[in-house]
């Protein structure tokens, strides 16, 4: 290796014409043994000037000396030769000696004192260098497509991967990303990451430099009004974009049709070419919006001139809201028909109730707006109104009978659906004759059905006012000769107030009795649940209420209790004076007024216990 160096150096010092070496002046002493310090000083200089300094980490070029299976042996000018793995040059399978090529210097010496090259990194920091040069100066790359990738391609540059995303693709949307793999594409870099050794590049940049141009001649003559020719080319929920040959505009989903549809791929589909015409423009944000159904005659003008109020139109129903449907007569002509128009029942319901989306059916225009292209319809126009039948004032009747569903309940009363159309109410009041309802839930619920009967009718205001209570004779009648002032009747505390302790009396009805009238014999007062015999202090039967006294049980009767005994015998006494029968023949016929006394009280018993048997018997039927 040193006598290659020799001859290098011999040659340089001939080309210089350094004629005066005396080659004959080496002798048996050894290579230089008569040359003088000096001499061979100048001599090591001259062969140290045919060597190049080189810099670990670099790339360098150097000549191929020699090639074996294993190992290419490369001259870069250097004191040694570098070896390179015969495999880094497998791309070049006609290298051979002379030939010039680029490396990289990995070690100037290793531990064997070899020069250690590599082919290999220098590629890779060539690509570098050329990858950052082409970032810095924007210049156009020809790479080639290796494979597709999430999101992307995989381009080569250089001999470096470099990330192409689909976005950066084209300026539309490229949705196959295969048809690219296996061919070449010139791309510019446009991120480098260090870190992680990934470049970036875009071919979508290649084509916006020319699409600028070509964008600001349409947005500087576009107007509203102008029809133009552009190809889909996203698609959404909300409308679609539309390629104008350069500049996008939004064709929005209310514009595509005069009909209602619910995406625009219902009657659209991408890379699909429209005519659409510029309803408006934003010069400065460059929004452009578009329209479709606008090149078409509005359906409204084709329809039918005998379409009026009254008539009947068939259609099928394109929307259900919370408030009513839509029912779509023509393509881009529709009625509202209220969920109040759809049923003669009074009480309204969800719409889904009666119809849903796709149903076809007829109706009846309410309300017809040919300038505002608006029209309101009804379905249960469609029907009769049951309060204009004939048979309504024989079928309700006063005294008829009927059963409901409770359809909703209020503070004063319910209402009633007999049939579809008509409802009743009743009042809170004529539920019950002896329970106190303060509210109609205490007694029944929506959906419930009841027994009722007619007690008013009025078919011109459509009001009906029905009663519960009234199907059984008033209880009061008999309860006013069971429960006389004076009697005595078990019964037990079910709730107190500040005043007044409520009872529960036989035959199911409440009674009232002062706080102060619950004092027992022992001065204690009457708890909630206790059960104790009770004297009847008052009875009112137009109020439906009766007082009660336990203290009365072991007491003498107040002054107030006994006026408020003496007033029913009050009634009876002017009841029969004004018969015509004569007082005296009776007395000379029955005798005295103890034996008159004795058959009255004969006489009240008995009333007494047959309205009594009465109230038991009618007691065990409802059992």
């Amino acid at each position: 290796m040193l006598a290659q160096h020799v001859d290098v150096a011999r040659a340089k010092i001939m080309s210089n014409k350094q004629k005066d070496f005396d080659w004959d002046q080496i002798d048996g002493k050894g290579f230089g043994g008569n040359y003088t310090a000096e001499q061979k000083k100048q001599m090591e200089a001259a062969i140290e000037a045919t060597l190049n300094s080189v810099t670990e980490k670099e790339v360098v070029k150097g000549i191929v000396v020699s090639k074996t299976d294993r190992e290419v042996i490369v001259n870069i000018g250097f004191k040694s030769d570098g070896l390179v793995s015969a495999s880094e040059f497998r791309d070049m399978p006609d290298l051979k000696a002379g030939d010039e090529v680029e490396v990289y210097i990995e070690n100037q010496e290793d531990s064997n004192g070899q020069l250690i090259l590599s082919r290999k990194l220098a590629k890779v920091m060539g690509a570098w260098i050329n990858i950052e040069r082409a970032l810095e100066e924007d210049t156009i790359i020809n790479g080639f497509v290796k494979r597709r990738t999430k999101g992307g391609l995989i381009v080569d540059i250089f001999g470096i991967e470099a990330f192409l995303p689909g976005s950066q693709i084209d300026v539309k949307p490229i949705r196959d990303f295969d048809i690219f793999v296996g061919k070449n594409m010139e791309v510019k870099v446009v991120k480098i990451n260090h870190t992680n050794d990934n470049v970036v590049v875009s071919h979508k940049v290649l084509i916006e430099k020319d699409l600028e141009e070509q964008r600001q001649l349409i947005l500087n003559n576009l107007d509203k009004g102008q029809v133009l020719e552009g190809v889909i080319k996203n698609m959404t929920n909300f409308g679609v974009f539309i390629d104008l040959g350069g500049v996008d505009g939004l064709l929005h989903i209310t514009d595509i049709s005069w009909g209602r549809i619910n995406h625009p791929q219902e009657v659209l589909k991408l890379d699909q070419k429209i005519q659409v015409v510029v309803l408006d423009f934003d010069e400065n944000k460059k929004r452009i919006s578009l329209g479709m159904k606008q090149l078409q005659a509005h359906p409204w003008e084709a329809l039918a001139a005998d379409v009026e109020v009254g008539s009947k139109v068939k259609g099928k129903i394109v929307n259900v809201a919370d408030y009513g449907a839509f029912l779509e007569v023509l393509p881009g002509v529709e009625g509202l028909i209220h969920v109040s128009e759809m049923s003669w029942s009074q009480h309204l319901r969800n719409p889904q109730d009666f119809l849903k989306v796709g149903d076809e059916m007829e109706a009846v225009v309410l309300t017809l707006d040919r300038a505002e292209r608006k029209m309101s319809l009804g379905i249960k126009q469609l029907t009769e109104d049951p309060w204009t039948k004939t048979d309504l004032l024989s079928k309700y009747a006063v005294g008829t009978k009927h059963k409901g569903t409770v359809r909703n309940l209020t503070n004063f009363g319910l209402f009633l659906e007999l049939e579809e159309g008509i409802d009743g109410l009743v009042h809170v009041s004529d539920l019950s004759w002896t329970k106190k309802i303060k509210h109609p839930s205490e007694f029944v619920k929506v959906g419930d059905s009841l027994d009722v009967i007619v007690i008013e009718l009025d078919a011109d205001n459509r009001r009906l006012a029905l009663g519960h209570k009234q199907l059984e004779e008033n209880p009061w009648d008999t309860f006013e000769s069971v429960f006389t002032v004076g009697s005595s009747h078990k019964a037990t505390i079910i709730s107190k107030n500040d005043k007044m302790a409520v009872l529960e009396l036989p035959y199911g009805i409440e009674g009232l009795a002062p706080l102060k009238q619950l004092t027992k014999s022992d001065d204690s007062v009457a708890e909630v649940g206790e059960a104790l015999d009770f004297i009847v202090t008052e009875f009112q039967k137009d109020d439906r209420k009766i007082i009660l006294s336990h203290t009365r049980t072991f007491t003498a009767p107040t002054a107030e209790e006994t006026a408020a005994a003496a007033k029913p015998e009050k009634k009876k006494a002017a009841a029969k004076s004004s018969e015509k029968t004569t007082v005296t023949a009776e007395k000379s016929t029955m005798g005295d007024i103890g034996a008159l006394s004795a058959l009255k009280e004969q006489m009240e018993g008995a009333e007494r216990a047959q309205a009594i048997k009465k109230l038991e018997k009618k007691s065990k039927k409802a059992e």
